[in-house]
Parts: C-alpha cells; structure tokens; sequence
C-alpha cells in the first residue's frame, strides 16, 4: 500500500476494556494537524434499548458483538472514505439509550476508530488500512474500567461488579482476545509504549503531510 493512498487512511484500534485504546487513539489524534484527524468511537453505535423498561436493560449482554449496530459504523466509513459528511449517533451509557442529536464529523485524511469489539466484523475489518491490538493486563484493565464506570457513566460499583463477571470476562476471553489475531501491530500497554506510538505516528505523518 503506498504511503500517501487516494483516499483517507482508515485506523482500528482494538483491545480489552481499560486497555488504554482510547487514549492511544487520543494520542494519536492530538499529534495530527488540525482538522486532518477524526476518531470515532465503536461505543457510539450501541444500538438503542429505548423500548424496554430499565430493569430489563440492565440485563443485555453489551459485551456481544450483537449490541453493536456494527453495520451502521460501515456504513458512516464507506461515506468519510468517499468524502462524505456523516451523522453519528451519541449514545447514553447511564439509561442504554441513544440520544436524540448527533455529532456531525466531516471528512479528514485519517480516520481513526476505536472499540473492544472492532476487529470482531469482517464488514469493519475490510474497511481498516491498519489495525492495531492494544495489550494490556487483566488487573490493570479491570481497575481502569472500574474507574471510568464509576466516575463517567454513572454507574454503581455493584453493577459494575455483576456484570464484569456476568459479560465483560467471559466476551473478552470469547471475542476480544482471539481478534488479535487479525492485528497488522499489537502495542503492549497503550498510552505508555512512547516507542510504539512514535512508530505509527511517523507513518501517519508520512500520510498527512502536504
């Protein structure tokens, strides 16, 4: 693939919850020229649980890739690769629902998307230019999630607990581990790996550049 491709560069990052994807992929981004990088996030395309009442909401497996509306995300690529305006949903973590307004993202030279689950779909993984597996251990993973939940998503301890054992555990052991497989680079411990990230910030700058 040349390092300078007619259309825009698409990224995947993948990896364990708490993994440090997003602040990869927020690392990345920020080093980009202004407007020459967009990053999406896989958790945006939760599909909307808004017809059923909140107790049961509570009990689907967000794990899965099934919770995703993964086909929606192809879609929005194929349209920034085409240059295309999008419209991406927002979703609500506190109730499971979707949110009526949306985040309009423009079209850029790289785009950049991030999720647990999105190395998981072949529609997607056609779509990535370079997929990127962030490896980082379990214990660390588990504290960051706890952490995030608690703090950013209005969660309890308790139903972050229940359903760590219940979904989070078991999908990432089922799904998300085995996706490394399909990983162009794998970077041990995310945001703090400098070296890896000076790596594939010199190919990206190679694609940016005027």
């Amino acid at each position: 693939m040349s390092d300078r491709p007619d259309r825009p560069l698409v990224v995947g990052i993948a990896g364990g919850t708490g993994s440090g994807k997003t602040t990869v992929a927020h690392h990345l981004s920020a080093a980009m020229p202004e407007g020459r990088c967009v990053t999406i996030e896989h958790d945006a395309y939760y599909c909307d649980q808004s017809h059923l009442p909140a107790h049961e909401r509570a009990k689907i497996n967000y794990d899965h890739p099934s919770s995703l509306e993964s086909s929606l995300l192809a879609d929005h690529l194929r349209a920034l690769r085409e240059g295309r305006t999008v419209e991406l949903p927002i979703y609500d973590f506190a109730t499971h629902t979707r949110r009526v307004e949306t985040r309009r993202v423009e079209p850029a030279r790289v785009i950049i998307v991030e999720g647990i689950l999105v190395f998981t779909e072949a529609s997607l993984r056609e779509l990535l230019d370079i997929k990127i597996f962030v490896d980082t251990d379990a214990d660390i993973r588990l504290i960051r999630r706890i952490r995030r939940d608690l703090e950013q998503r209005g969660r309890t301890f308790q139903s972050v607990r229940d359903q760590y054992y219940a979904t989070v555990r078991p999908m990432h052991l089922e799904w998300v581990e085995p996706s490394k497989r399909w990983a162009d680079l794998i970077v041990p411990e995310g945001g703090d790996n400098h070296v890896a990230l000076d790596v594939i910030l010199g190919r990206l700058w190679r694609i940016v550049a005027d």
